[in-house]
């Protein structure tokens, strides 16, 4: 009897320890603070993948909202300042001009005045030059009386510097004194090279030297785009570097921008600063007042990509889980920066070299 209740309590003190063994489970993982601790053994360890974070060369996008302008001094409206009527037009809407091409032709009481001085002075001093001769010869012959001669040398340079003054009062209304014709209308010239965006001559219209413009001239090979770009980005504002430019009814079509000035001011109202950029228009598809789509684009920086599995959002704050030996992790607060190459853009928190996990982030979660 004593050999079977030795059996039977040796029996029994086996079976507990197997139970023992069996029931001891292996933890998945361990939260101490901000640290979460992983087993090695645990199921967990095989579904999560780590990745050393490198730095890629890119360039970093900031989208704003452009408006199409003129260049300003590729820009003129034309405003006679002087007065009179339009005996004829030449000007066609969307005709190319230069400074040499005649626009319209005007009868001007201003420049029919102009005229009558002008071929005043010149007899004038045709006049004068006359007496200058004889005085002259006189005195050469011994004849002459030499204060009649000053007295008719001076009377020479006063005419003629009423008649360079004539002269320079018809080149003022870019006519040529030496073609000068008496009475012949006052024609209008285009002020620059470029072509005929606005037209609103009308042959006996009386225009005053005070009215109106009554056309346009305007060189649209390049314009000027100015994007507001958020208080937000300008950090990255020094780099710059240029723009791209798209518009909303040719989603295909993108133009490049030279960026050449940034405004010293911020806008109040909007919060963001104008960059002014230059672009080649040759086709017109840019039309000033147009409003447009403007991606910015600054120099190449070394930049960080992570996967967007390793982000992870709790309330406000964006994180990974960074690695900081093997098995143990640390949550990583970042800022980031857009989406660029189907990855996440990190603009702080992170280094090269860092190790972090890439695609399992979110058991740790739950972990207690």
């Amino acid at each position: 009897m004593k050999h079977i209740k030795a059996l039977l309590y040796s029996t029994l003190l086996l079976t507990s320890c197997a139970q023992k063994t069996v029931r001891t489970p292996v933890n998945s993982c361990e939260l101490h603070g901000d640290t979460v601790i992983v087993h090695p053994q645990s199921v967990l360890a095989k579904k999560i993948h780590i990745d050393t974070i490198t730095t890629k060369l890119l360039c970093q996008k900031m989208p704003a909202v452009g408006l199409v302008k003129l260049i300003p001094n590729q820009f003129a409206e034309i405003a006679p300042t002087f007065s009179g009527r339009i005996i004829s037009a030449y000007l066609k809407l969307g005709m190319r001009v230069t400074p040499a091409t005649p626009l319209f032709a005007m009868s001007s009481p201003d420049f029919i005045l102009a005229q009558k001085a002008f071929f005043q002075a010149k007899e004038q001093l045709l006049l004068a030059e006359k007496k200058l001769t004889r005085q002259r010869s006189l005195v050469a012959n011994g004849v002459g009386i030499q204060k009649e001669l000053e007295e008719a040398q001076m009377n020479y340079d006063v005419e003629k510097k009423e008649y360079e003054s004539a002269r320079l009062s018809i080149r003022l209304f870019k006519a040529n004194p030496d073609d000068l014709i008496l009475g012949q209308p006052l024609i209008i010239y285009a002020p620059i090279a470029g072509e005929i965006v606005e037209n609103k001559v009308v042959v006996g219209q009386l225009i005053k030297n005070d009215g109106a413009s009554v056309a346009a001239v305007a060189e649209l090979s390049k314009v000027w785009v100015a994007g507001h770009l958020k208080e937000k980005d300008m950090g990255a504002i020094r780099q710059l570097h240029q723009s791209q430019i798209t518009i909303a009814a040719l989603p295909d079509k993108t133009v490049k921008g030279r960026i050449f000035h940034i405004n010293e001011l911020i806008d109040e109202s909007s919060r963001s600063v104008e960059v002014l950029m230059e672009c080649e228009n040759a086709d017109h598809l840019l039309k000033p007042g147009m409003f447009v789509n403007v991606n910015f684009e600054n120099t190449p920086q070394p930049t960080i990509l992570i996967a967007p599995k390793a982000l992870l959002q709790q309330s406000n704050t964006s994180f990974v889980f960074r690695q900081i030996a093997a098995g143990k992790y640390v949550r990583q607060t970042v800022e980031t920066n857009g989406i660029q190459d189907n990855k996440v853009v990190v603009k702080s928190g992170l280094s090269k070299n860092d190790t972090i996990i890439s695609d399992g982030a979110y058991y740790l979660l739950d972990a207690r």
